[in-house]
């Protein structure tokens, strides 16, 4: 026989296969589409603000956001695996060190605002695999400094005068550049 924990737990998996639901903490600004149904239409409205509590026990999980609407905070709780919820997106990730940001309700202005944290993440992540040395890997390596270093070389003679060149015509703008401060 099944506890009430197994079968909650069989729920989130069931619902978690079917929609996503992002990584999100307290401090993140999140935007919550809510499912409304007015008469025999259905719409989505979406709640944007900070979330400021988030509470996890399997099927009963649920998060509160919190926005500053027209001059007044409201603050909305929604279930985490509720049906609706049409869709949850982070907007920008906080850096807090509470669970539970109750005391943003008694600030108001610069004093509520959250700083961002930022992660590092450079472009595509990319596995590293070890490579195995091989001939075919070592030759060529071996040869193409050989035919570069002699390159590297004759370059810096030809491009030696070039450099000359460009000093002297930056002295004649020079004088120039200084004729407009004294038309002022």
């Amino acid at each position: 026989m099944k506890t009430i924990e197994e079968i909650n737990q069989h729920n989130v998996k069931k619902i978690l296969s079917e929609k996503k639901i992002p990584d999100f903490y307290p401090g993140d600004v999140v935007k919550v589409g809510v499912r409304i149904t007015e008469g025999k239409k259905e719409r989505i409205q979406y709640f944007e603000g900070v979330c400021i509590a988030k509470k996890s026990r399997d099927l009963n999980s649920s998060f509160t956001v919190r926005k500053i609407s027209f001059g007044e905070g409201v603050e909305r709780t929604f279930p985490l695996y509720g049906t609706l919820i049409d869709s949850i997106k982070v907007i920008r990730s906080g850096k807090v060190r509470r669970a539970k940001l109750y005391y943003l309700r008694d600030r108001t202005g610069k004093s509520a605002r959250i700083a961002e944290k930022i992660r590092k993440k450079i472009g595509i992540d990319v596995d590293v695999k070890p490579e195995t040395v091989t001939e075919e890997n070592v030759a060529p390596a071996v040869e193409a400094p050989k035919e570069e270093a002699p390159a590297v070389q004759a370059a810096p003679v030809v491009e030696a005068p070039k450099e000359e060149t460009p000093t002297v015509e930056t002295s004649k703008e020079e004088p120039k550049s200084e004729s407009p401060p004294e038309k002022k």
